[in-house]
C-alpha cells in the first residue's frame, strides 16, 4: 500500500494567509517570514500538489485558482486540527464556561474552525457564544456580561485594550462570470452598488459603505446605491446576479464572486481591522485559554494576547 505524502502545515498556513490577505507581503508579516521565504513555500506547495493554486493579477493582487479555492477550506480544517493537537499538549487542563461575543458575519466566516479546534484541545470548557452587532457586544463586555468579544474597528472605546487579530484592505467585488449581455456593472455609469443600509446596519457594514462612497467621490466616479441590506452577506445576492458591485474583505467571498483588479478602473479602498477585547474581570483561566487560541488561529503570536486578568484603564 502506498502511503500518501504529507503536507507541511507551515505551507498550508502561509497559503491560507496569502489567500486571506491577497498579498505575499502581508501574509509574510503574519507568519513571521520574509516575502522570499513565503514565495519559496508556495513553490514547494505547488510542486507537491502538481497544480497551480495561486495566480498574480496585473495589479499585483494574488488570487486563487479553482484548485486553490478547493484547497483553502481543507487547509483551514487541517490547520484547526493541527493547532488543536498542539494546544492540547501545551495548555494546562482547564474547565469552566467562557462567554464569547461575535458579530454574525465573523461567526459565519471564522468561528466554526476556531471553536472546533478549541473544543478538541479543551474538552472540559464550555463556550457560550452571543452573536450581535459590535457596538452591542462591547457594551455587554463593559457590563460584565461577556468575557471576550470580537469587534469591528470603530466600535471599540479608545480607552479599552484591544488586540488586532486581522487587518486587510477592502476590495471591490463583482461576479466571476461576466453578464452574457450588456456591460459589466463596474463599467456602467453610474456604477450600481449593493451596500449596507445607511441606518440600522452593523458598524463595519456602515464603515464599508462610507469607504466605498468616499473613494468613488474622490475619484470623480458617478454611482447609485441600487441594492441595500442590513448585513454584508445580504449584499452578495445582487452581485452574484451580475447586477451590482459591492465591497468586502477577500476572506469572506463566497463562490461565484471575485475581487476586481486594480487595472479594472476602480479607486483603492482603505484597510479594515478585526479586534479582540477582554472583559475587566473575565472568568479565568478559561478566558485566557480561549483568547490565546483565537489569536493563534488568526496568526497572532500568543504572547501578544492581553495577560490574564488584565484590566482596561479607568
Amino acid at each position: 500500500m502506498t502511503v500518501p505524502r504529507a503536507i507541511d502545515p507551515d505551507l498550508l498556513r502561509s497559503f491560507t494567509c496569502i489567500a486571506e490577505e491577497g498579498s505575499f507581503t502581508r501574509a509574510a508579516q503574519r507568519v513571521g517570514r520574509t516575502q522570499a521565504a513565503v514565495s519559496m513555500q508556495m513553490q514547494r506547495l505547488e510542486a507537491l500538489l502538481g497544480v497551480r493554486v495561486l495566480v498574480r493579477s496585473k495589479g499585483g493582487r494574488v488570487a486563487l485558482t479553482a484548485h486553490g479555492r478547493f484547497l483553502l477550506d481543507r487547509a483551514r480544517d487541517m490547520l484547526a486540527a493541527n493547532d488543536g493537537i498542539w494546544n492540547a499538549f501545551r495548555e494546562p487542563a482547564v474547565a469552566g464556561t467562557v462567554r464569547l461575543g461575535t458579530p454574525d458575519d465573523y461567526a459565519l466566516r471564522w468561528l466554526p474552525p476556531i471553536l472546533r479546534g478549541f473544543a478538541d484541545s479543551h474538552p472540559a470548557v464550555e463556550v457560550d457564544v452571543v452573536c450581535m452587532e459590535s457596538e452591542v457586544l462591547v457594551e455587554k463586555l463593559r457590563a460584565g456580561e461577556l468575557d471576550l468579544t470580537l469587534a469591528s474597528e470603530g466600535a471599540v472605546p479608545r480607552d479599552w485594550p484591544a488586540l488586532e487579530l486581522w487587518r486587510s484592505p477592502l476590495a471591490w467585488v463583482t461576479a466571476e462570470r461576466a453578464p452574457a449581455h450588456g456591460v459589466p456593472p463596474h463599467r456602467m455609469d453610474p456604477i450600481p452598488l449593493a451596500l449596507a443600509h445607511d441606518d440600522g446596519a452593523s458598524p463595519h457594514s456602515l464603515s464599508w459603505r462610507r469607504a466605498a462612497l468616499d473613494a468613488l467621490e474622490m475619484a470623480g466616479r458617478r454611482w447609485r446605491v441600487a441594492y441595500t441590506s442590513g448585513t454584508q452577506i445580504g449584499t452578495h445576492a445582487p452581485v452574484l446576479a451580475g447586477l451590482a458591485i459591492t465591497v468586502s474583505m477577500l476572506a469572506w467571498l463566497p463562490a461565484g464572486l471575485r475581487a476586481l483588479r486594480p487595472d479594472e478602473g476602480l479607486p483603492p479602498l482603505p484597510e479594515f481591522s478585526i479586534l479582540l477585547l477582554q472583559a475587566e474581570n473575565p472568568a479565568q483561566p478559561v478566558t485566557g485559554a480561549l483568547a490565546r487560541h483565537i489569536a493563534t488561529s488568526f496568526g497572532v503570536t500568543p504572547r501578544d494576547v492581553m495577560p490574564s486578568g488584565a484590566a482596561p484603564p479607568g
